[in-house]
């Protein structure tokens, strides 16, 4: 399975890694999808748009990685907040081991977001494809 078993260290790589899931399920991939603009006027681009070819239900993916303690983790309330502003369903994918233990809780228990370990099963789930 790709990505499974590939050590992550940056975000560039987490987003690699999850296109590659999500492509050995058979769904399609696109990287850096320019979705309109933020409320401040920067440009909206989803890391990962990913489409099952079949009933064309797509799915945004924004993914955080934070190898060390630092200031990602801050980022994941407004990360969460403009997800809701998307034209299609979206998720974070975090990994790294810099995430506090509060911020995974917090953040699995967004219901916005899964760790990278468990991509793939959630990503069956979602796309009701073969378990």
């Amino acid at each position: 399975m790709p990505g499974k078993g590939a050590a992550v260290s940056s975000g560039d790589m987490l987003v690699k890694n999850v296109a590659a899931v999500a492509m050995s399920l058979g769904l399609e991939a696109r990287e850096q999808y320019r979705a309109g603009k933020r409320i401040w006027g920067a440009e909206r681009r989803i890391d990962v748009v990913l489409t099952d070819p079949a009933s064309r239900r797509r799915l945004g993916v924004e993914c955080k990685y934070q190898g060390t303690a630092g200031s990602a983790e801050e980022k994941i309330p407004t990360t969460l907040q403009d997800i809701s502003a998307w034209p299609i369903d979206g998720i974070v994918v975090f990994d790294g081991n810099g995430f506090s233990p509060n911020m995974r809780s917090f953040l699995i228990a967004s219901g916005r977001a899964v760790a990278f370990e468990d991509l793939e099963p959630w990503l069956r789930l979602f796309f009701g494809l073969e378990l």
